[in-house]
């Protein structure tokens, strides 16, 4: 009888070894989320809108609060999908001209942020509703941003 309550307790200690992560490394990584582009480029938005701003420190109270809801942006997104955006592989200071030309500046602002509202629209349109709320609001958001760079 001891032995085979020795046996059991030994196999049932064994199959929880078993079960658990400890042997199991090889597991791929997870699939990419289709919103993590869209993070990524809210991040990089946020980059060209503080670039401007270093740039032409006048350009504050246009460009810094909408540099800070894109940072807020990627950051609700990333916790959507679980784990942190990639950095952006494009140029931030592609938004500031390199004269300094304040309307240069801001067209260039402002065609960036149109691009990025049609992304967000787009994904806005063909998400399920648990994401299409926040797609909206960040598309939304883009057109805002749109109209205040003119």
């Amino acid at each position: 009888m001891l032995r085979v309550s020795a046996l059991l307790t030994l196999g049932g200690a064994t199959g929880v070894l078993t079960g658990c992560d400890l042997f199991d490394g090889d597991e791929p990584d997870p699939a990419p989320d289709p919103l993590e582009p869209l993070a990524a480029e809210a991040r990089e938005l946020a980059a060209r809108h503080r670039a401007a701003l270093a740039a032409d420190p006048g350009l504050a109270g246009i460009l810094t609060p909408i540099a800070e809801a894109h940072e807020a942006h990627a950051a609700e997104l990333a916790k959507l999908f679980g784990r942190p955006v990639s950095a952006s592989s494009g140029t931030p200071s592609a938004g500031a001209s390199a004269g300094g030309d304040r309307r240069a500046t801001l067209t260039g602002l402002r065609q960036a942020e149109q691009r990025g509202r049609e992304s967000a629209a787009k994904l806005c349109a063909g998400a399920p509703a648990e994401r299409a709320a926040l797609l909206g609001s960040i598309a939304a958001a883009r057109a805002t941003h749109v109209e205040a760079l003119k």
